[in-house]
């Protein structure tokens, strides 16, 4: 096989060497073996082996010859079938995984923003995407992670390899081993076929561990040999096989507590946060809300095929004066909602005013020191309150140029109805100057 010639051995009784395991061939009277390389462009595939217990004509020889090219030439053809097939698999996987993500992703939109908190995560970004260290994205539900890994994976020199998302906490705890390393068929019930896994389908491309603080602590122990020696077996079967795939986790919990209270592998922490990036939540961010608000308002009104609304001043103001505890996720549904009621006129937020979601009190610096001023009373006289009431209508009609109502309005600007403005003009008195 290694010559890749054709090879007889005749009279063998009379060889004084006989190859291990070919011994009995004196018992069965063999008086000539041929030995034929398998061969498919210059590639030996194996070796077809004749016995006779004659001596064969040389016309034989090159029938031998035909007879293995054809099977060299039927071998090369089924292991290039096999291999469309794990393509052709692999490539579903990918498409798949792919749909799902962009799914997951229109809950967060794209690294929108300027505010000092997300310049410092793309900074960040930028300095880990080109290396293939391990990465831990840390933050809230709903602060946006999975664009975080995207946006490392889009940087890095993997970006043309896949990026394959696994959301470990909807992975059934049975079923973790099939899904991150793949099966061989009749691995267990219901295996009909060989499948692959989530690491195999991220060959030289990245796989983000979404939620990875909910892997058994079994599964743990073989994600670390998989980080560690870049090896796994699929389940049912004995191959090893490399991973050439880079890691992106990403969790809400605090790992390094679950660690010391034993529900992670300590070890695997560490693996994991080579490189932690804190994702800060969207109360944090204030500065990106007008920016956010515009860009899902846009995505919002071509996805809902609605028209698309204003957004006000006021309706800016008042996204700004909101907690957000489910973050940009629930920035994203409230304006969904608000485009929809908005029929194309201006956006009015729905957002709650009791309970744990309360819009938040910013006061100015200004306040803030007439708060602290001695000279300032504590309170308001009914009639100083009018009185405020009536000035600051004033001046928001002088900054409207007397418009009541539509884009830029002074009723927009107060983010109220046109007839409730009206009624408190009617109620001060006041008129455009010159009528």
């Amino acid at each position: 096989m290694a010559s890749g010639q054709l090879k007889v051995l005749r009279s063998p009784d009379k060889q004084p060497v006989f190859a291990a395991g070919f011994e009995w061939m004196r018992d069965e009277r063999i008086l000539e073996c041929g030995i034929r390389p398998i061969e498919f462009k210059g590639d030996v595939l194996g070796a077809m082996v004749g016995f006779a217990r004659e001596h064969l004509p040389e016309s034989f020889t090159p029938w031998g010859r035909i007879f293995a090219d054809h099977v060299g030439a039927a071998i090369a053809h089924a292991r290039a079938f096999e291999e469309i097939q794990r393509l052709k698999s692999q490539l579903e996987l990918q498409n798949s995984y792919l749909q799902e993500a962009v799914v997951e992703a229109k809950a967060f939109g794209d690294l929108v923003g300027q505010s000092a908190a997300l310049n410092h995560i793309v900074s960040q970004v930028d300095l880990v995407a080109p290396t293939d260290a391990s990465v831990l994205i840390l933050g809230e539900t709903g602060t946006g992670k999975e664009l975080v890994a995207h946006e490392i994976h889009q940087r890095s020199t993997r970006k043309d390899g896949p990026l394959v998302r696994v959301n470990c906490a909807s992975v059934p705890r049975e079923l973790f081993e099939s899904e991150f390393f793949g099966h061989a068929r009749g691995a267990f019930t219901g295996a009909l076929k060989d499948r692959a896994g989530r690491f195999e389908t991220a060959e030289g491309g990245t796989i983000f561990l979404d939620e990875v603080g909910e892997i058994p602590l079994d599964i743990q122990n073989k994600l670390l040999r998989v980080l560690q020696e870049k090896r796994y077996e699929r389940v049912g079967e004995d191959r090893t096989r490399r991973a050439n795939v880079r890691v992106v986790a990403a969790t809400n919990r605090n790992l390094k507590k679950e660690a010391a209270a034993g529900r992670f592998r300590e070890d695997l922490f560490y693996r994991l946060n080579v490189f932690p990036i804190q994702v800060p939540p969207l109360r944090e961010r204030m500065d990106d809300v007008p920016g956010l608000a515009k860009h899902f308002i846009e995505l919002s009104a071509k996805d809902l095929k609605c028209a698309k609304p204003r957004l006000t001043r006021a309706g800016i103001v008042k996204l700004q004066s909101y907690d957000w505890p489910g973050n940009i996720r629930e920035l994203r549904n409230v304006i969904e909602r608000a485009v929809i009621l908005a029929r194309g006129g201006g956006l009015d937020f729905d957002l709650p005013v009791t309970g744990p979601s309360s819009p938040v009190v910013r006061p100015s610096a200004q306040a803030d020191s007439s708060a602290s001023s001695p000279a300032q009373p504590k309170f308001l006289t009914e009639a100083e309150l009018q009185r405020r009431e009536r000035d600051n209508l004033v001046q928001v009609l002088e900054a409207a140029n007397w418009k009541i109502s539509g884009a830029d309005g002074a009723a927009e600007l107060l983010g109220v109805k046109p007839t409730t403005l009206l009624s408190r003009m009617d109620k001060w008195g006041l008129k455009k100057p010159g009528r």
